[in-house]
């Protein structure tokens, strides 16, 4: 078993910045990913970062998302910059460790 326990999201002005936290409850060897589902909308892949730190970015959020992991802390972040109202969502922490594992979801909301 996982517990993910995400943090860092809130209200932010179009341009501004926000920094996501997910800390898993034990160390975490596989891809650590962010998802996010925006009201009536499917849940979409926005990163991924894999064991050895190899990335990759929904197109929507290249260049203005960062993902990193500290995996002493057992932690992955998601660095967010340059936000639109169309990045306004639920952002959830994901892992795949011998079973799927979900964050409970941190809201995210970009006013214009």
């Amino acid at each position: 078993q996982v517990q993910l326990v995400e943090s860092g999201g809130g209200l932010v002005q179009a341009g501004g910045s926000l920094r996501l936290s997910c800390t898993a409850s034990r160390s975490i060897f596989s891809t650590m990913s962010w998802y996010r589902q925006a009201p009536g909308k499917q849940r979409e892949l926005v990163a991924t970062i894999t064991s050895r730190e190899n990335t990759n970015y929904a197109d929507s959020v290249k260049g203005r998302f960062t993902i990193s992991r500290v995996n002493a802390k057992n932690t992955v972040y998601l660095q967010m910059n340059s936000l639109k109202p169309e990045d306004t969502a639920v952002y959830y922490c994901y892992v795949w460790s011998f079973g799927d594992y979900w964050g409970q979801g941190t809201q995210v909301t970009v006013s214009s």
